[in-house]
């Protein structure tokens, strides 16, 4: 069967995934001291079969400095947070480089997204992030990620890219989650010095004796070994992401991987996105109100549609974009919760109006919906 014929049947729907993949400066250098192409096409390939499926893509992908060190032919450690920001700066543009010459082998174009916590804390910053890559991934353009090391200090850093990947895959609502490393998975002891060890091929729930089994974060593991993609796992598995940490040195690991193969140590998710987006709005801080008409009112319960500037009658408490806000209907009865795309002050000049007006109002559009479906939560009446 072919990608278009794929595309019109039910297998298709079911078969595609929003997935992100992280890839450590370990396996980019394929234990050298320069990155290895080779290593990389390897990984362009399968990530280019991945979405010839219908998949969508994010790469999240370490070694700025290591490419920063092979392209100032420095061999030495750095110490100092001011060389090592000067190296991921140099490096960046080159790690870039090549990944957009490998991946245009494939006719795939790639976007940068370099990242801190504050991005993802702050709510503005979070969902201009978000629709960064709803827009790239709409456009069939890759999204490569890397921690922002140019920038970033103690306060603002992710601290490793396992959990910044994983911050990702909360952001965008990610089906999977790969984190590919040097070892097959997790096993019941380190496999380096217990020939015993077995791999463990599923986990169902993370709690101390899971992350026991992967060291401290002070052990030989060290920053961004197993311990960190327990931790990234135990973000991803608790908002709806399943998790699977496998060998990077396996040929065609991840179309083993997306296919069901039992490949690595796979972690279930604890709850489904929308359980977990669902409770976190209903435990948010209100910070307004919006109020609608009986018409939106009737729309957002009975067929859980997105919320226009057309059917909102008035704001109650000033607000910004991204605030938690409850809708309430005609009768003062609240039926929703959800985030806005726009402050109050932006929906005052569009009360009433029709969405194809929103960029003449404003001279900008952050979208057609003040609350978009997805980021809304319905809440049933007494009389229900």
């Amino acid at each position: 069967m072919s990608i278009k014929e794929l595309k019109k049947s039910n297998e298709f729907r079911k078969i595609m995934q929003k997935i992100v993949i992280k890839i450590g400066s370990s396996a980019l250098t394929q234990g050298t001291t320069r990155l290895s192409l080779r290593f990389m096409l390897s990984l362009a390939q399968q990530i280019a079969e991945l979405r010839e499926q219908g998949n969508q893509v994010i790469l999240i992908s370490s070694g700025a400095i290591a490419a920063g060190k092979e392209l100032l032919h420095s061999s030495k450690e750095s110490s100092t947070i001011p060389t090592k920001q000067m190296l991921a700066s140099v490096g960046q543009a080159k790690l870039m480089q090549s990944w957009s010459e490998l991946f245009a082998l494939f006719d795939i174009n790639v976007g940068q997204l370099l990242l801190t916590r504050d991005d993802f804390s702050d709510r503005k910053r979070y969902l201009n992030a978000r629709d960064t890559f709803s827009s790239l991934l709409l456009h069939r353009i890759l999204p490569i990620v890397n921690e922002n090391d140019t920038i970033a200090t103690k306060e603002i850093r992710v601290g490793d890219n396992d959990n910044l990947a994983a911050l990702v895959a909360t952001l965008i609502a990610a089906d999977m989650m790969v984190l590919l490393t040097d070892q097959e998975g997790l096993y019941t002891s380190d496999p380096r010095f217990n020939t015993s060890a077995e791999l463990i091929k599923e986990v169902r729930h993370i709690d101390q004796k899971i992350f026991s089994l992967a060291g401290g974060s002070g052990s030989s593991l060290g920053t961004g070994g197993m311990f960190t993609k327990i931790e990234a796992a135990h973000i991803a598995v608790q908002c709806g992401t399943k998790t699977v940490i496998a060998s990077s040195n396996r040929p065609n690991v991840l179309k083993e991987i997306v296919d069901g193969e039992a490949v690595g140590t796979l972690f279930l998710p604890e709850t489904s996105w929308l359980e977990s987006r669902k409770r976190w709005l209903l435990s948010d801080k209100r910070q307004g109100a919006l109020c609608v008409d009986a018409g939106a009112a009737s729309s957002i319960q009975t067929k859980g549609s997105s919320l226009l500037p057309s059917g909102i009658t008035n704001t109650i408490q000033n607000f910004e974009r991204g605030a938690t806000v409850q809708i309430v209907d005609p009768s003062g009865q609240t039926i929703a919760v959800g985030t806005t795309n726009y402050g109050s002050n932006e929906i005052a000049k569009l009360i009433g109006k029709h969405s194809n007006r929103i960029e003449e109002l404003l001279g900008y559009s952050y979208g057609p919906e003040i609350v978009h479906r997805t980021d809304m939560t319905r809440i049933k009446c007494k009389a229900e």
